[in-house]
C-alpha cells in the first residue's frame, strides 16, 4: 500500500510538473518578440535564441521561413543532387543544402528528406517534374518506416502534405508532378499524429520540418542541437512548437547534422542557422545532402 501511495505522488507530481511546464512552454511562444526580417516578395524570415533555458527547459535556437501558399511572386520546388544523373546510372552524389540552393537560385531553402549518407541518394520516393528520382526498399515482413508514410507534394505552385499510410508503395500513386516522401507526420488536418516510442522520436536533436498553417501559410523551421547553447528538440516539442505557430499540417525532414536553412543574399553563404556536423556553434558544419525543399521568385 506505501509502494502504491508513493507510485501515486511522484505520478501526481510528475503530471503537475508536465503540465507546469507546458503552460511556461505556451506562454513562451505566445508572447516570444521573435526577430523577423522582410525578405520581399512576401517572404519573411523569422528566428529567436531562446538561451536562458526558456523553451522546454532547455536552449534552443529556432529559424522560420514563411510565406502564404498562394503568393503569386514566389513558388515552391524541390532541388536533388541527382536531378541530372542518367537513368541507369548507379552514380548517386551529395551536396550541401546551400549549394543545392544556389544552383537552382532559390530565395530560401531547408535540407529535405531522409538520404544514404555513404551511398547518397534518397532513402524514399523522390520525383521531380514526373521524373522518379529514388525509390523506397521496403523490407520484407516489416512495418514501413515513419519517415516513409507520409510526403510533400507540390503541383501546378500548390503545396501540400499528404498522409500517406502502412500500406507498401503507397507513394507510387501519387499524381502530383513533385513528391517527397518524409516523415514522421506531427500534425494532419489539425490533430497530433501517434508517434512510435524510439530513440529518433523520443530523443533531442536538431530537426527540420515544413507546416501548412490554418491561415495558409508554408512554414519551414530549423531547430538547431546538440550543443549547449541550440539543445535540439525531440518529436513530442517540435510537434507542440508547430501547433503554437498554428500549423494544421507538420511534417518531420531529415534533421541531425543534415538540419540547414539557406536565405539568400545573408553572410556565410547564406546559411542562417548553425548546423551541427562540425560539433561547434558556427554556420560551418553543413553536410551534403541529397535533396532540399526550397522557396523561389516567379
Amino acid at each position: 500500500m506505501k509502494r502504491l501511495l508513493i507510485t501515486a505522488y511522484f505520478l501526481t507530481v510528475f503530471c503537475f510538473t508536465s503540465n507546469a511546464q507546458n503552460y511556461a512552454d505556451s506562454l513562451m511562444l505566445t508572447y516570444v518578440r521573435w526577430v523577423t526580417i522582410d525578405l520581399g516578395s512576401g517572404l519573411l524570415w523569422k528566428s529567436y535564441h531562446f538561451n536562458q533555458k526558456e523553451l522546454f527547459a532547455s536552449n534552443q535556437y529556432i529559424n522560420i521561413l514563411q510565406t502564404k501558399l498562394d503568393n503569386k511572386n514566389l513558388k515552391f520546388a524541390f532541388g536533388s543532387a541527382d536531378a541530372y544523373v542518367p537513368e541507369g546510372d548507379t552514380l548517386r552524389k551529395l551536396k550541401p543544402t546551400s549549394l543545392l540552393a544556389f544552383e537552382n537560385y532559390a530565395l530560401g531553402a531547408v535540407n529535405g528528406g531522409f538520404f544514404n549518407t555513404k551511398k547518397g541518394g534518397s532513402v524514399d520516393f523522390i520525383k521531380i517534374n514526373k521524373k522518379i528520382l529514388d525509390s523506397a526498399s521496403y523490407l520484407p515482413n516489416k512495418m514501413i518506416p515513419e519517415h516513409s508514410m507520409a510526403a510533400i507534394t507540390i503541383d501546378n505552385d500548390e503545396l501540400q502534405i499528404i498522409k500517406g499510410g502502412t500500406r507498401l508503395y503507397w507513394e507510387k500513386s501519387l499524381p502530383q508532378s513533385n513528391v517527397l516522401v518524409t516523415g514522421p507526420l506531427l500534425i494532419y488536418n489539425n490533430e497530433e499524429q501517434e508517434l512510435r516510442v524510439n530513440a529518433f522520436n523520443n530523443n533531442r536533436h536538431p530537426r527540420t520540418c515544413a507546416c501548412v498553417t490554418n491561415n495558409n501559410e508554408l512554414l519551414l523551421i530549423t531547430v538547431d542541437g546538440r550543443n549547449a547553447m541550440a539543445q535540439g528538440m525531440n518529436l513530442h516539442e517540435l510537434t507542440f512548437l508547430t501547433k503554437m505557430l498554428n500549423c494544421k499540417d507538420a511534417i518531420n525532414l531529415d534533421g541531425g547534422g543534415s538540419t540547414t536553412m539557406y536565405i539568400k543574399g545573408q553572410p556565410e553563404e547564406g546559411i542562417v542557422n548553425y548546423p551541427c556536423d562540425n560539433k561547434q556553434f558556427d554556420h560551418q558544419g553543413e553536410r551534403a545532402v541529397s535533396n532540399v525543399v526550397m522557396i523561389l521568385k516567379k
